[in-house]
């Protein structure tokens, strides 16, 4: 580890900015990968198919920061349950989502930060988040660069609880949704699964539920049908199906029988489309920053000021404020209201005018920018400085895992040497490093 500069405290931030260690055990990672799977060769597809999914070096978060991401994700969660909100969010979103019953809460929220020293922001939050046994993977994998890191390594047995946590959470989905049986078939369903980005992960959600007694397929919705009051795989009655789409209101033709067997509770869908709805569609956020709204709602004070403080500002882009956001410009971010993945995003200072006039005729968020965290992870020479978010992935309200990001450019990507998921190292003003910096 590199000494920080002079004087300065030995805090997250000298130790995202001086210690270049690295902390990835490739062959435990490859143990990890290929003995979750349950025969060789997911450690060199994903070498193959996504080689920057893992980043070699951890992320340092303070504890205050860690607890101040839960304090949001529990205020969110109280002002989703109010039916005023419900009301308000489900008005703006497909009839889909009003027309089903939600039962469940839908699995693997992911909540994304961006934190720094200075502040939380909560940037947007997603119903179908990717790379949960990524991280229980990538958490075995790890070691200390030195003995006074060694606190911070989370031992294996929080993966194996993280674990046990997701099983629990697909049982109380099938439970919530009214199930008088034991849940015995799983689907994971994406638009050609092989050719996603995140497929090893598909294949470890695979084995992870047969491992648990579960019949478990892996499949294209177009193959699914809806039949005799139930959903089909062949001739393989669906349960649950793990909903990896990015079709939130199941609009495509090829979702027909997906569709069809939510309306009809022919299956548990998780998560479903009133769950965006209610999370995921962007113009939540300009509800949540809305005081007036948040006040008319009955929000308590102490919720509504760490909504305000820790939701950047958005609103939804309407031709009557182009001028106003037009000359605002750099210091905002404009996404899509349905987008995913940081499609069709841009930040205000990239702007061109043709861009501007799709935004004016799209719909879109104005969000106000709150900068990202900064990794460096090299030595000058110049060093190499990389960008980093923070995903919490959540069932009902509770934080059951927290991750980072690292990435370069506009957006997290996946496609960044050196970036990929990275384990966070939760630091508290108890620990010294001090002798090794």
């Amino acid at each position: 580890m590199n000494k920080p500069k002079a004087g300065s405290d030995l805090n997250c931030q000298n130790l995202n900015s001086h210690c270049f260690c690295v902390s990835l055990d490739e062959a435990a990672l490859r143990s990890a990968l290929e003995s979750e799977l349950g025969q060789p060769g997911l450690y060199a597809l994903i070498q193959q198919h996504c080689p920057h999914l893992f980043a070699p070096r951890a992320v340092f978060v303070s504890q205050e920061r860690i607890g101040r991401m839960a304090q949001v994700v529990q205020a969110v969660t109280s002002v989703a349950a109010l039916p005023a909100y419900q009301e308000d969010a489900l008005a703006q979103a497909p009839e889909l989502a009003r027309l089903g019953e939600a039962g469940s809460h839908g699995v693997f929220l992911g909540y994304d930060f961006h934190v720094t020293d200075e502040q939380v922001g909560l940037i947007e939050i997603n119903t179908n988040a990717g790379g949960a046994l990524l991280n229980a993977a990538l958490a075995r994998a790890q070691r200390a660069c030195c003995p006074e890191m060694s606190p911070l390594v989370s031992p294996a047995t929080q993966a194996d609880q993280f674990e046990s946590r997701i099983h629990a959470m697909f049982l109380e989905e099938w439970r919530l949704a009214g199930a008088d049986r034991p849940l015995q078939s799983i689907a994971i369903v994406d638009d050609e699964p092989v050719q996603q980005y995140l497929y090893p992960e598909f294949l470890l959600f695979q084995r992870y539920f047969q491992r648990h007694g579960l019949q478990a397929v892996i499949a294209d919705p177009a193959e699914l049908q809806f039949r005799k009051g139930r959903l089909w795989y062949g001739e393989m009655a669906i349960d649950l199906v793990y909903n990896r789409l990015t079709d939130f209101a199941l609009e495509n033709v090829s979702h027909t029988s997906l569709r069809e067997a939510w309306l009809n509770r022919a299956a548990v869908l998780t998560p479903h489309p009133r769950a965006h709805a209610l999370y995921a569609d962007k113009r939540n956020l300009a509800l949540l920053t809305d005081e007036a709204r948040l006040r008319s709602w009955g929000v308590p004070q102490t919720t509504r000021e760490i909504l305000l403080s820790s939701i950047p500002h958005t609103e939804v882009v309407a031709v009557a404020q182009a001028e106003r956001l037009w000359h605002d410009r750099r210091q905002l971010f404009f996404k899509p209201v349905a987008g995913f993945g940081s499609r069709a995003a841009y930040r205000g200072d990239k702007l061109t005018q043709r861009v501007w006039q799709e935004i004016l005729a799209g719909d879109y968020v104005a969000q106000r920018i709150v900068m990202p965290g900064e990794r460096i992870i090299s030595e000058p020479q110049p060093a190499q400085r990389l960008k980093f978010d923070l995903r919490n992935y959540v069932y009902d309200g509770a934080v059951q895992w927290v991750a980072a990001r690292l990435y370069q450019g506009q957006t997290t990507n996946f496609r960044t040497p050196g970036g990929g998921f990275a384990p966070v190292w939760e630091w508290t003003e108890k620990m010294d490093c001090s002798k090794n910096v």
